[in-house]
């Protein structure tokens, strides 16, 4: 349990037949103890599914758990109406093929209800999926949510325990956390109560490209190398498309890119790339000093702070 990628695993970046990958069978390990966990210990739990690259591992895991056809809990989307079409094309694609009830709920319906309003037209949805969230929990009446969020993203994100408990307003206290000594976890809630529960909290972006190369664990086309018209702002590579346009004086260029995570398209950038494989995916993480967020996420460069006062008022 709560295995580390170890510095001597990394010997030759040039070569994978030389690059460890035994530490993923005590990842992988842990992640199904805590899928299984989930199922025994709740009532009406379920599995947020992006169709992303750590949903995907996610989901693997959890195939492995419990067997096709066989997870006891629904997948549940919150779509911002803005989400790239090749990664929801694959969400629907691999629910389908393991046999997997999707709940799919939207901001735009929010939006419709009033209970979410944006500021302007063009303002991002994404920091709104919070409310759609907790709409979400209230109607299915969730009492346990799991997500593919891990450590190394960003500094909120390693503040969290495995199993991250929410107040009866969706909300998270960093202050307030439960101990979890010896992977025992205490999962008791009081009414309208629920937890976030994160088990790949201890992977890292390499253990999850290793993974994916090592189970071929298919993923959207985005996550590989493509042809894409980018503009440069802000020291990122910015998609060019009728949601993001180029604004005056920019210069729109065609590159060779690739998504190192994807969200949704108002906020999500890619990076320049030439892997065309999860092998070469590997062997380019090996390089990186920046982490995903970092280096493709729009929203999240306002400020130190910006993704730890979300996850506060609800975000995952």
């Amino acid at each position: 349990m709560n295995a580390r990628t170890e510095t001597e695993l990394l010997l030759s970046p040039a070569d994978l037949s030389h690059l460890s990958n035994t530490h993923l069978d005590a990842l992988e390990e842990e992640t199904i103890f805590i899928l299984r966990e989930v199922a025994a210990a709740f009532e009406r739990p379920t599995l947020l599914f992006s169709g992303g690259k750590d949903s995907l591992v996610l989901l693997k895991c959890a195939e492995k758990a419990f067997g096709a056809g066989r997870i006891p809990y629904p997948l549940l989307m919150i779509d911002t109406g803005h989400n790239f079409p090749e990664v929801t094309a694959y969400r629907d694609q691999r629910a389908k093929e393991l046999g997997a009830e999707l709940i799919v709920r939207s901001v735009e319906d929010s939006m419709a209800r009033g209970t979410v309003r944006l500021a302007h037209p063009g303002e991002s949805r994404n920091a709104h999926q919070s409310v759609t969230l907790l709409e979400a929990i209230e109607e299915f009446r969730f009492d346990a949510l799991i997500g593919g969020a891990r450590r190394d993203e960003e500094k909120a994100r390693a503040k969290e325990r495995i199993f991250s408990h929410r107040d009866s307003f969706g909300q998270w206290q960093p202050k307030d956390q439960r101990p979890e000594l010896w992977t025992l976890f205490n999962t008791r809630l009081a009414p309208g109560e629920h937890f976030r529960v994160f088990p790949i909290s201890n992977w890292t972006e390499l253990d999850v490209w290793q993974y994916i190369e090592r189970e071929h664990v298919g993923l959207p086309s985005i996550y590989y190398t493509h042809k894409r018209e980018v503009v440069e702002r802000r020291g990122l590579l910015v998609p060019v498309t009728e949601l993001t346009p180029p604004r005056d004086g920019e210069t729109v260029q065609v590159r060779d890119v690739r998504f190192r995570t994807v969200g949704d398209i108002t906020t999500t950038c890619p990076v320049e790339s030439l892997a065309a494989d999860a092998g070469d995916v590997v062997i380019e993480t090996l390089t990186v000093d920046v982490s995903e967020r970092g280096a493709t996420r729009m929203d999240d460069m306002t400020s130190e702070a910006s993704m730890e006062k979300r996850k506060k008022d609800g975000y995952f």
